[in-house]
């Protein structure tokens, strides 16, 4: 037969009318049961981890060829395998490789420099994920996803009022408003107040400068409509469609095997599911843990795990609705600031209609804004059923109604106003404190929900005892308030020349006295870090001393090598560095916590930044508050410098931008369920494309087929295992090796890779194998035990290095590998090959009619 073809547009806008069912999976095949001389048709399909890989390193081979798929994500072969569906007899010693790579998602052409400007928008998507698993009333659940949104809704505003502080305050109201700052600049000269002209008056400047904050708000739109049209978009395949191959391939899989196999009833069929509910509004907030079911001696989960749901992996209806709201927001922030300048003169001027003009403006900025909240506040996922409608009328008129409103805040701040002079900060400066206040009480109220949730199902393993979540939250408004107070102050510095912003000998006044605060507290909380990373320096020391005598009981028959044990046992215990993040984390997050607050009081308290406040204390104290607010401004400057020259390297230069995929790999596995302008979300192509590569494949040639992902790979491979129906995936095993799944999947986003849904999909796979090294900073085992005939799903850790010394074999010494090269371990070929022998020989008939 010819290589697979890609899959028709029509099959992939089937939608699914159902949840298939884990309890139709076959009974599993016991480990000591007798071995088929030959299994027939089998495929490897492999899958790399983060940082990308050739086709030509998967596979061996620099001569491959693309099977299916585009410029951004395809599968290959090796040249010479390219036809092998039509020459089974030369593949009977093991399978046919195939390689999925999908780099190009993350680290593609240079406008993934970009996304830089939106990485607190995906730290905070994550938090939507971190919750912890529970059980019972979903009401918490709906409540903690509700606060992720607001508080992902308040990161827009933030960076939104970042660039107006920069466009409309520091430029157009203080420096444009003073001679001595506009003098230098002839850039700033037609809207100089000195020369008197048109653009002379404060409105018309801020007017003009508005349009800097509103091309970034529609840059923002245009990122988060392109990337969802080339990533996203990918719907789903169906899992009882009539038409379409993926249907057909399940059907004749199923069909196929029930003529082979004795019927056995079980209560459901293939196709139905009686625990799966309508989808609604909120159905991706209440993912429930429950005990598992016996049917006809084969457990099911009473809830399909969320990610084995249709809809899981296709957010076009909450993207669409967030992206309207988080949009129109932005323009509303705009026209807030514009609007409030003119408002508050024109209270105390003699012109009636103005003022009545600039408080109804307000009125309905007001109203606006209440319905852009109450839309976040609302709306949720929706994951049991594939969602594929737009509120056009929301999706349109909203960010349309709030831009014409910005029009109408340009046009009445633009109408003469003889007379008016600015001076001092434009007016809203406290608008920055409401937010960060806001920020702090909506992520203490995450915090409180979370604790709540975790109470419910405890588990050990669940990192920071459920609160990771809030501590990501925090860590997201954490680098937004970098990103906004680091632009400020080296715009400031560079308007004020010699003078220091805030202290008032300058020619401006400078940015708003709170994020001067906020910077001299990067120096205190640096400090504050010391402590905690001596310690947990010293004790990975103590511990690589500890390890020494067990690295050397490994290799018993070797000889001792005082320098080879020491180098093998630091190794392994800088792998478990890992481990303590979450200690960590919880250290910086509650320093964070706490010194936001103190910098949201001291701000609000004294008016003045924080040198100044100190002026006249103790000359210690005087001294020191010198220091950290000197200091905090350098290093927030040197911040934004470095993000900047990091953003332009990756622009220019594409090893960079592999470099930073890696970030992109971790952060953008999840769906967009918080912020709309998120990076987007490269699972939601990928895990589409193995789905229909395992579906069609297996459907055409009723062969074997064995997923192996490394490292991040492997948890797309168990996403796209997820998404099979039974029929398929009693033909697939699982082959998982340098695997986050439980060490870091498993522990921050418990409710969607704990140990319950991990045990689901063990018990739904026909195998299951995992290898994993001591010396592995990523990987771990996936603590899995031996249940319903079922064998461990972890092998036992794999020698790292494979031989201690020299030997006649290994005559040279071998490196230590770590993360990388597992296939290289003789293992790797000996799992598979016992992972192909169990799965059910391919399906005669099939075979017979692959050549047709």
């Amino acid at each position: 037969m010819p290589p697979a073809t890609p899959v028709p547009d029509e099959a992939q806008g089937a939608v699914p009318d159902r949840v298939p069912d884990p309890a139709s999976a076959p009974a599993p095949v016991p480990a000591s049961a007798p071995v088929p001389r030959s299994g027939g048709a089998a495929l490897e399909l492999l899958v790399h981890g983060v940082g990308g890989a050739t086709p030509q390193d998967m596979l061996g081979d620099p001569r491959t060829v693309r099977i299916t798929g585009d410029a951004t994500a395809a599968v290959y072969r090796r040249l010479e395998d390219a036809g092998a569906e039509g020459h089974p007899e030369r593949y009977e010693g093991g399978p046919v490789p195939e390689a999925y790579c999908w780099s190009n998602l993350t680290s593609g052409n240079g406008a993934r420099a970009l996304w830089l400007l939106l990485l607190p928008f995906m730290v905070v998507n994550l938090a939507h994920w971190m919750r912890p698993t529970t059980k019972g009333p979903t009401t918490a659940v709906r409540f903690y996803g509700t606060l992720v949104r607001l508080v992902a809704l308040s990161l827009t505003a933030l960076l939104t009022a970042a660039a107006c502080e920069v466009a409309l305050d520091l430029t157009a109201w203080q420096c444009a408003g003073s001679a001595p700052c506009s003098a230098n600049r002839s850039w700033l000269g037609f809207l100089s107040a000195a020369h008197e002209g048109w653009w002379a008056q404060p409105g018309r400047r801020l007017s003009l400068a508005a349009l800097v904050p509103a091309g970034l708000v529609g840059l923002l739109w245009y990122l988060s409509n392109r990337t969802w049209s080339a990533y996203e978009s990918q719907r789903p395949p169906g899992t009882t469609t009539a038409h379409g191959q993926y249907g057909r391939a399940a059907s004749a899989c199923a069909g196929a095997e029930e003529a082979a196999t004795p019927h056995t009833a079980s209560g459901s069929g293939p196709g139905t599911d009686g625990a799966s509910r309508p989808g609604n509004g909120g159905a991706g907030d209440a993912h429930r843990e429950s005990d598992s079911a016996s049917d006809g001696g084969i457990r099911r989960p009473a809830v399909r795990p969320a990610l084995g749901r249709p809809g899981f992996w296709y957010g076009r209806r909450i993207v669409a609705r967030l992206r309207a709201a988080h949009t129109a927001a932005g323009f509303l922030v705009v026209a807030a600031a514009v609007t409030g300048a003119a408002a508050r003169h024109d209270r105390g001027a003699d012109v009636l209609a103005l003022d009545l003009a600039g408080r109804a403006l307000e009125v309905v900025l007001t109203v606006v804004a209440t319905v852009v909240v109450a839309i976040v506040f609302r709306r949720g996922r929706s994951e049991n059923v594939t969602d594929n409608r737009v509120d056009r009328a929301l999706v349109g008129w909203l960010p349309g109604v709030s831009l014409a409103l910005l029009a109408l805040a340009m046009l009445y701040a633009s109408w003469s106003r003889p007379g008016w002079v600015s001076h001092g900060t434009l007016p809203g400066d406290a608008a920055f404190r409401i937010l960060t206040l806001a920020q702090g009480g909506m992520i203490v109220a995450m915090a409180v929900t979370a604790h709540v949730l975790h109470r419910r199902v405890r588990h050990p393993r669940t990192a920071m005892h459920g609160l990771g979540g809030p501590a990501v939250a925090l860590l997201a408004c954490a680098l937004g308030g970098v990103m906004t107070g680091g632009v400020a102050q080296r715009v400031a510095d560079w308007l004020d020349g010699p003078g220091t912003p805030g202290v008032g000998r300058g020619p401006i006044v400078g940015p708003p006295v709170l994020l001067s605060w906020q910077a001299s507290v990067i120096p205190v909380l640096l400090f504050l870090l010391l402590a905690p990373l001596a310690v947990l320096g010293v004790r990975t020391w103590r511990t690589a001393r500890a390890l020494a005598l067990e690295v050397e009981g490994d290799y018993e028959h070797e000889r001792p090598d005082e320098v080879r044990t020491r180098r093998i046992a630091g190794t392994r215990a800088r792998a478990g560095l890992t481990d303590a993040a979450p200690t960590v984390i919880g250290i910086l997050c509650t320093a964070t916590l706490l010194l936001g607050a103190g910098s949201v009081a001291g701000a609000w308290a004294s008016g003045e930044v924080l040198g100044e406040t100190f002026d006249r204390a103790h000359p210690v104290v005087e001294a020191a508050a010198d220091a950290a607010q000197t200091l905090g401004s350098w290093l927030i400057g040197l911040g934004f410098i470095l993000f900047v020259t990091w953003g332009r390297r990756a622009y220019r230069d594409a090893a960079a931008r592999r470099t930073i995929g890696i970030l992109w790999d971790v952060g953008t596995f999840w769906p967009r369920a918080a912020h709309p302008f998120a990076p987007p979300c490269y699972a939601e192509r990928a895990v589409p494309d193995l789905t229909w590569r395992m579906a069609s494949w297996t459907g055409s040639t009723g062969g074997r087929l064995v997923i192996s992902g490394h490292s991040q790979g492997s948890v797309l491979a168990a996403a796209a295992v997820w998404q099979l129906p039974p029929a398929i995936r009693r033909r697939v095993a699982l082959l998982t090796y340098g695997s986050p799944l439980e060490r870091l999947y498993g522990r921050w986003f418990p409710a969607y890779f704990g140990p319950a849904q991990l045990r689901v999909l063990h018990q739904e796979l026909h195998c299951w194998r995992n290898l994993w090294r001591h010396t592995d900073p990523i990987g771990g085992p996936l603590r899995l035990p031996a249940e319903d005939g079922r064998p461990e799903v972890d092998r036992e850790a794999l020698k790292d290095p494979v031989v201690y010394g020299r030997t006649d074999t290994h005559p040279l010494p071998e490196p230590i590998l770590g993360h990388s090269d597992y296939q290289a371990d003789p293992a790797f070929a000996q799992e598979r090959k016992e992972l192909l022998d169990r799965l059910p020989p391919a399906l005669p008939h099939q075979r017979a009619g692959a050549g047709d």
